[in-house]
């Protein structure tokens, strides 16, 4: 007798239907898996077998092999423990093949019966809606985040026999749990614009660069505030929508880092000793790096300069694409990085060069290979560059209190913002578009310039010499500016605005 049970495993950020088929012939006892199982699902045998027998149902005294469908398609994780269950209690008559059909099943086993939670939920559940399957069963702990989806019934089930319980319509699935365990941000990130003393211009250019999900690059000495202004950044970012919340809590599962919701835009910072793989993404599973798990929020790189020259480079194509390729010998697959870049640096190596109060102890040679770190091209990717001086020592003794009574300066910035992105959106008739993701003729298209400003650009263009890139990064800047102070076109003052953050050549 032939048997066969539906499931899925992820792939890099997609899901691959599995046909789990199984036969039983007469002969002496063994359990035989095949179709190209590394060694965690040969090791399901074991894990199979106990759950089965521990679960009070027997396990066939005969010959059992299992076939993994199709059989070229390289099958990792422990997600088919459960399907492969189903299909030797099937083969042996213990459950009805039509009890199967229709629908698929995912999970890993104990020794005991019960099934653990898997990685990669939404992916699995993506794939099943994906070919009409009615309803996936999948670990009970999976079931939070598996229930973002919607368009297909989802069952947890918490052992293998509630399952065969619920199968047979003898008990009633467990339903949704209320009490959906969400990321959280720490205290660490609970940082607002009213406690960064003086920095007018620089809190100016930081909302400007996320109403427009601009990437940034400030430059300044020491203590002068530049981690404080980028980690501010991340509470005037505006709130997940579900499709967002889905795409971000995927990867986050992919990366086994957590299988809860996320419902908080991120905010990752790697260290200036991370390698590309870490940063890029990669490995032999071609896990998300870092730039993927950034998705949707905000890629903070301090110190910009002490990087790897290998890391830097390999940024150019996903600021630019918005999306990360990966191949490697046996694997190619594709991940989202659209991050807005927050970018920061000292002048020079002692990072005192210009600083009035301290002398720079730098030579020229030192200061120019400090700069040459970073490539032109690298560069002509970031839409804004912005110089902050260190904050007088008065300026540091100011209230920064903040009263319930009256808005504070972090709740004006955020709500402004706010407008901002939602004039964006109705431009454009899309709520993942922003000015930065216009293409160079969109830009043509949607950004309109009187006479007179297009004069006063195309003439500041060529004084400052200006590559293509830059040119119409400054007008996406423009748009954003004018978005910010509610106006509904682009003019002079926008446009010298914009052109003071672009950098000198």
């Amino acid at each position: 007798m032939i048997a066969k049970t539906l499931s899925a495993i992820p792939i890099g950020y997609e899901g691959n239907i599995v046909e789990v088929e199984g036969d039983m012939n007469k002969g002496l006892p063994a359990f035989n898996i095949v179709g190209m199982a590394n060694k965690t699902i040969s090791e399901a045998r074991e894990r199979v077998k106990s759950a089965i027998v521990n679960s009070d149902f027997s396990f066939p005294d005969k010959k059992v092999t299992i076939n993994l469908a199709p059989a070229d398609l390289a099958k990792d994780g422990s997600y088919l423990d459960l399907p492969i269950a189903l299909t030797v209690l099937s083969i042996s008559h213990q459950l009805l093949n039509q009890d199967l059909q229709n629908r698929l099943f995912v999970g890993e086993l104990s020794l005991t019966g019960e099934i653990k939670p898997v990685h990669g939920i939404i992916n699995i559940v993506e794939a099943a809606r994906s070919i009409g399957v009615k309803e996936v069963f999948i670990p009970y702990k999976n079931l939070p985040q598996a229930s973002l989806l919607s368009g297909i019934k989802l069952i947890g089930v918490k052992t293998l026999q509630e399952l065969f319980l619920i199968l047979k319509g003898e008990k009633t699935p467990s339903p949704v749990p209320e009490d959906v365990v969400k990321n959280k941000k720490t205290d660490d990130n609970k940082l607002i614009l009213d406690y960064i003393h003086g920095q007018s211009t620089a809190k100016r250019a930081l909302s400007i660069a996320i109403a427009g999900h601009h990437n940034i690059l400030i430059s300044g000495p020491p203590g002068a505030g530049k981690t404080l202004l980028a980690k501010a950044a991340a509470n005037l970012l505006p709130p997940l929508s579900e499709e967002e919340k889905i795409s971000i809590s995927k990867i986050y599962s992919i990366a086994q880092i957590t299988d809860d919701i996320v419902s908080e835009r991120p905010f990752r910072s790697p260290h200036h000793t991370a390698s590309a793989i870490s940063v890029i993404g990669g490995g032999a599973k071609a896990q998300p790096g870092e730039i993927s798990l950034a998705h949707l929020g905000v890629l903070f790189l301090d110190e910009l300069p002490e990087f790897p020259r290998s890391v830097l480079e390999s940024l150019r194509q996903p600021l630019e694409d918005k999306v990360i390729s990966i191949s490697r010998a046996n694997t190619k697959t594709r991940f989202p990085a659209d991050f807005m870049m927050i970018a920061t640096m000292n002048p020079c190596p002692c990072g005192y060069l210009g600083d009035p109060t301290h002398e720079c102890t730098c030579t020229t040679n030192q200061i120019q290979a400090y700069s040459k770190k970073i490539s032109g091209p690298l560069l002509d990717r970031i839409d804004m560059f912005i110089d902050v001086s260190r904050v007088e020592n008065a300026d540091l003794f100011s209230d920064s209190t903040v009263s319930p009574e009256k808005p504070t300066e972090h709740s004006v910035v955020k709500n402004k913002i706010t407008e901002a992105i939602a004039r964006q959106h109705q431009r454009y008739k899309r709520n993942d578009f922003y000015n930065s993701s216009l293409s160079s003729h969109q830009v043509t298209t949607k950004i309109k310039l009187s006479k007179t400003a297009k004069d006063f650009f195309l003439n500041a263009t060529e004084k400052l010499n200006l590559s293509a890139r830059s040119h119409f990064k400054i007008l996406k800047v423009a748009q954003t500016i004018a978005d910010l102070d509610g106006y509904d076109s682009v003019d002079i003052p926008q446009l010298s605005e914009a052109l003071s953050y672009r950098k000198r050549q």
